[in-house]
């Protein structure tokens, strides 16, 4: 279980093809209370991943590898990542911690992508992302949605598409801020209206 609050934004060292699935090795983050170990579960760019080595990066810096399955290829956007793109990181919450964003799973409901951005005053940017149509019901102003494992608030919702206002601190801290047009990202509808609308049927 995740909450949506990312914790680093690291770089992708590497992705080479494994059999049917593929190996993704990202750089280490820098975090003084943070030291990844084998067999962590760690939130990237939003997928529930498990943390398989700790292989040794450029000019001998830590990395960590992730085994990527072939399902996970067909199902997220990784497998099209390229070196130096910049993913979203979030170790699993502990009972105990606080509960910042919302409850997310790290299991990508589908990959939807990025439509416009457009400067706000402050510095910021308001994003319009579409869902595919699969996640159209679960658009509710002002409910959550978790977009490459970051924490926020669905605005204006349209048949599939909406609106998420991003502040200057989320665009410094998170991958958002190398987002552009025709971008895939990966989205996670709230657990909470997923639980209702199963009940409900």
């Amino acid at each position: 279980m995740f909450t949506g609050i990312i914790e680093a934004c690291v770089q992708v060292l590497a992705l080479e093809p494994q059999g049917t699935g593929a190996r993704l090795t990202l750089s280490c983050p820098l975090i003084d209370d943070w030291t990844p170990a084998r067999g962590d579960s760690i939130a990237v760019a939003g997928a529930c991943m498990t943390l398989v080595e700790e292989p040794e990066g450029p000019e001998g810096q830590p990395a960590m590898a992730f085994d990527l399955s072939h399902e996970t290829l067909l199902c997220t956007h990784l497998g099209s990542l390229k070196p130096g793109q910049k993913v979203n990181l979030e170790r699993a919450m502990r009972l105990g911690d606080r509960l910042d964003g919302h409850m997310v799973s790290g299991h990508v409901d589908a990959t939807g992508r990025v439509i416009a951005l457009e400067p706000m005053g402050d510095g910021g940017v308001e994003i319009t992302f579409e869902v595919p149509e699969s996640l159209e019901r679960f658009l509710v102003d002002k409910g959550s949605i978790t977009l490459d494992g970051i924490s926020l608030t669905v605005v204006r919702p349209e048949g599939r598409r909406f609106r998420v206002a991003i502040i200057p601190l989320t665009l410094e801290l998170t991958s958002l801020s190398e987002a552009k047009p025709g971008d895939p990202i990966h989205m996670e509808a709230d657990l909470v209206g997923k639980w209702i609308e199963r009940l409900s049927r």
